[in-house]
């Protein structure tokens, strides 16, 4: 059974290597995306001016006035003090030509006091520029910026898939580690004084062992942030019912009685405002999200500069039908089904926040190491490609120079009896 492993390690670890390396890396970064985003891009994140905010909704509006091409999908309902409202938008459609117009940008920053646009880029873009250098890594992580072709994410799908194969591939590993119950003490080892291969082994086989329960978190956790709805939920819910989720939840986009007005920003605010108060919401609204996809809407509750959720399962949300405002749906971290909780722990332990700011620490450690992983893992596969060739070649040269060797020899004592 081991030499099957062997092979299965071997080519599981060639194939995700690449991919790997580039996620390890991006990730050890991305765990600090917001610090290192305002560091390189002040202008996004600090206002210029100081005095006092405008309300969010008329925020929005003088965005949208300033740009009638643009309608703001993402506001947030508090500010930071001293801070730029960061917005989302996204393009309307164009009435001449009925496609959307042609917008370079669709993330905002607004100066709170005045509603003036600050600064501007098209988070995601492939660009190394400052401003769309952090973006650009964080998209890098979950896609590789491949393109989406007939509505199929390739990107997505790729390191969904990346992350399945890791994940068996981390079973796998364990078992190769410990050949026998004996040398045991040999997989925590590090045989520094040695270097050179015996270290790379080393460094590949016991880094690994050292923190392997991290590496399968990541590796699972990795798989839910790509595909949670086409894999991860199915798999779920075998073993435990799940409320619906944004994208399958048929109340969010039932249409409203014949003749009604559809629901107003507005409206959902003051709607979830009521609901939060029946379900015990502390914390303050943090955002509005709307969907056109849907027609709905949804509502964060955070404070200030907490939108990542910076501790525990993160922030909960309520999801709103656009048509009729009617709460349809909402994710409350702590409660729930099972297999809710469990969804739920899937971001905060794959960015480390659900321990803070120590998790995000480890989460960029854990980063390195799998780059680490990755290159020695290839430079061992290399080294002993290159032996076997080695051998093969002689198992053909050797046995090919025998032959000619004896033939000579028999040439000589031909020759010696004539």
């Amino acid at each position: 059974m081991r030499p099957i492993f062997v092979r299965l390690h071997r080519w599981l670890g060639v194939a995700t290597a690449l991919f790997l390396f580039v996620s390890g890396l991006t990730g050890a970064v991305i765990a600090w995306d917001h610090e290192i985003d305002a560091w390189l891009n002040p202008s996004f994140f600090y206002a210029k001016s100081d005095a006092p905010a405008l309300a969010p909704l008329e925020l929005a509006k003088r965005v949208e006035s300033a740009d009638p091409r643009v309608q703001v999908t993402y506001l947030p309902l508090g500010v930071e003090p001293g801070h730029a409202v960061q917005m989302m938008v996204m393009p309307r459609e164009n009435p001449a030509t009925k496609a959307p117009f042609d917008v370079d940008y669709n993330q905002i920053a607004v100066d709170p006091a005045t509603g003036a646009v600050q600064a501007k880029r098209m988070w995601g873009a492939v660009s190394l520029a400052r401003i769309d250098l952090m973006p650009f890594l964080y998209k890098l992580h979950y896609t590789l910026h491949l393109p989406i072709v007939g509505g199929f994410d390739i990107g997505t799908w790729l390191l969904g898939i990346v992350g399945i194969m890791w994940f068996f591939d981390s079973g796998i590993a364990l078992i190769l580690s410990f050949p026998s119950v004996k040398a045991w003490r040999k997989s925590f080892a590090f045989r520094i004084k040695r270097g050179g291969y015996a270290l790379t082994f080393d460094l590949h086989r016991s880094g690994g062992v050292w923190i392997w329960a991290l590496l399968l978190t990541v590796a699972l956790t990795s798989i839910s942030m790509n595909l949670s709805e086409p894999v991860v939920r199915p798999v779920v819910s075998a073993f435990s019912t799940l409320s619906p989720s944004f994208f399958d939840n048929p109340a969010l986009v039932r249409a409203g009685p014949a003749g009604s007005v559809d629901a107003t920003p507005a409206q959902i605010i003051d709607a979830a405002a009521r609901d939060a108060k029946r379900e015990g919401i502390t914390q303050p609204m943090g955002a509005i999200y709307y969907a056109p996809a849907f027609q709905a809407y949804g509502i964060g509750f955070f404070a200030p500069g907490q939108e990542h959720g910076d501790v525990g399962l993160g922030n909960a949300w309520f999801y709103y039908n656009g048509h009729t405002g009617a709460l349809a749906g909402q994710s409350i971290p702590g409660r729930g089904t099972a297999g809710d909780i469990f969804l739920q722990a899937q971001f905060p332990l794959h960015s480390g926040r659900i321990i803070g700011i120590p998790g995000r620490i480890l989460i960029s450690a854990v980063g390195v190491a799998v780059a680490v992983l990755s290159i020695t893992g290839l430079m061992i596969w290399l080294k002993k490609r290159a032996a076997r060739r080695r051998s093969s070649v002689s198992r053909f040269v050797w046995p090919s120079f025998l032959r000619l060797n004896r033939k000579a020899d028999l040439s000589r004592q031909r020759a010696n009896i004539e």
